[in-house]
């Protein structure tokens, strides 16, 4: 029998990942395949928010957009994020 929990659990997992710094988080472009740290890419601020693009195909790897205490990140230009994690 498969049990599950529902997303929550989650919580402690991801607080911990993302309290680290994201641009030595290694993405790989779902685009062209290149693998490089967030640090990389070019980052464009004229948009409603920030589009960073792959340094190496140009092609729109994240969007990050924040308004009334909200923040977006869109990721669907990233196959995968490899993040270090302290003490570990």
């Amino acid at each position: 029998m498969t049990t599950h929990l529902d997303g929550n659990v989650l919580a402690g997992t991801f607080g911990e990942v993302f309290a680290v710094d994201i641009t030595t988080a290694v993405g790989q472009c779902a685009s062209c395949g290149t693998r490089e740290a967030i640090g990389q890419a070019m980052v464009y601020t004229d948009a409603p928010g920030l589009v960073a693009r792959c340094g190496s195909c140009g092609e729109v790897v994240l969007r990050v957009t924040r308004s009334a205490g909200r923040t977006w990140v869109d990721m669907r230009g990233v196959s995968y994020l490899e993040l270090q994690t302290p003490g570990e």
